[in-house]
This record gives C-alpha cells, structure tokens and sequence, in this order.
C-alpha cells in the first residue's frame, strides 16, 4: 500500500518504512499523522511509517484482546467479537472512539496507539484502554520490550513514560475485562466540543465482582477508583475526595469547578447504571 502525504514539514528530509531502518535521532514514528502533520516539528528529519510493519488490526484470543497501535478507531468501532461474552467491551469501544472530536476522515486515518501517545487528557482511546485494564507493549529501539498499565503510562498533559525511540506495540485487554459490563459517560461545553469529563465505570462478573471507575479528560492524567464490592454512588465519591493530589483542568474546555462537579455527578451516574 501507498500513502501519499502533502504537509509542511519542512525540516524533514526522509520517509522510510519502519521495517527498513532502525531508530536515531530526529525520527518520529509515523502512524495515521493526524496529530503529527496538523503543526510544525521542528525537531523532526525523518519519517518512520508503521504502515510497512502490517500489523494486524484487531486479534481476538481466548486470552483477551491485542489492539496493535496502528489499529484506526475506524477499525475498532467496527469491532464485531467472535466471543458473545465481548459484546459490552465493542459497545464501549464504538462510544469511545465517537467521543474524538473529528470527521470520518480522521477516524479512518487517526490510530489507538497515536491517540494514548499524544496522551492529551481528552484522549479517548486512553479512556478506553484504561478502563478495561489494558497493557501497553512498549519496544525499545535496540530490542527488547517491557508492559506498563495505562494509569502508569500516561503522567500528565501530553506527557507520558515513553522513554527515546521507544514504539507503542500493542494494547492488551483482558478476557476478563471483555467480559465485564460497562457505563459510559462523557460530556463538552458544546455539542461536538473536545470532551471535559469522561468516565467509564466497570464491573467485573460475577454478583460481587471487583468495580472501577476511570475518570479522564476532567483531570491531567486518568484516575481510577477500585472497589472490590459493588459501591454506592455516595461511597465512590468520597473515595474520589480522598484521592491524593488530584487536581482539574483549567481552561477554555471547562473550568476547574465545573469539571469536579460534573465528575462527581457523572461517577453517580455510571454507578447508578451498574445497578440497574
């Protein structure tokens, strides 16, 4: 397959497949572009393109889930599971890739693997992956690779524990996970406006299943609140109060105060849904 890009990136001297070369400084590994090719990086010569590693997109194990981190979000909303019990994890993965702020052009071009990396609070494929206790798969340039959770990877406004040259694989979702019933809610100042508060509750199966509620997009990197029963409304938020250092967003997609009150409300919301 051919890609053909028309962008201004002016200090770039090169494109290559990704398969062809090793990393050294002043790559940047290429992926759907559509955060990469949208301002200037001045730091960049060259273009590694992932398309040539042909990753598969979606591979469904008695395991869990492999989402390779070329996979697009057009691919995953469209995510049909072999196994019936998944069912509940594809509606998730459908609600969370309409929460990203684009056309269908960017779905079908945007990756999962760009949109954890670019680690924006607002980065609804963290969301997801998050709540469902994914692993990331990071490869070092030189070989070997090491697994870190999504809560860990991501350490604030697009910042993240990416260390040089290393490339996003995979994400990893458990069967367990799959197989757990979700609530989804998300809401922006304007109809189609970048999210300012995103949470997703889980329950493990089973009557007393282990339960956790991700909170993203509200906050500067996700937060998670882990019951092992079932927790009412009023419990999960004063669990939430007595997390350490949390703090809101503060800006032109939401206020600091309205963000908090709309996460307490919120996290009422998708556990009074569990409930039901």
């Amino acid at each position: 397959m051919t890609y053909r890009y028309r962008v201004d990136l002016s200090t770039v001297t090169e494109f290559t497949p990704a398969s062809a070369t090793a990393w050294r400084d002043g790559d940047a590994w290429l992926g759907g572009g559509t955060w990469l090719f949208s301002q200037p990086q001045p730091a960049v010569r060259r273009l590694l393109d992932l398309a040539a590693l042909g990753w598969r997109p979606l591979e469904e194990t008695g395991d869990g889930l492999r989402v390779a981190a070329t996979c697009t979000l057009a691919e995953l909303a469209r995510w049909q599971p072999a196994r019936h019990h998944a069912a509940p994890s594809a509606a998730l993965a459908r609600q969370s890739c309409d929460a990203l702020l684009g056309s269908f052009k960017v779905h079908n071009v945007a990756t999962v693997g760009g949109n954890i990396c670019l680690s924006l609070p607002a980065g609804p494929m963290t969301a997801f992956a998050a709540s469902l206790d994914g692993m990331l798969r990071l490869v070092a340039p030189g070989g070997g690779s090491r697994d870190i959770a999504v809560p860990d990877f991501v350490t604030g406004d697009g910042r993240n524990a990416l260390r040089p040259g290393e490339l996003l694989r995979e994400v990893f979702i458990p069967a367990a996970s799959l197989a757990a019933r979700t609530a989804f809610r998300q809401v922006s100042l304007s109809p189609v406006g970048r999210s300012a508060v995103l949470v997703i509750a889980r329950r493990d199966a089973g009557t007393a299943g282990e339960t956790v509620v991700t909170i993203t997009a509200a906050t500067p990197r996700p937060v998670q609140l882990r019951f092992p029963a079932p927790p009412s409304p009023a419990e999960a938020i004063a669990a939430l109060a007595r997390v350490r250092g949390l703090t809101y967003l503060d800006d032109v997609h939401g206020a600091a105060a309205w963000r908090e009150a709309m996460t307490r409300r919120l996290v009422g919301d998708v556990l009074a849904e569990l409930r039901r």
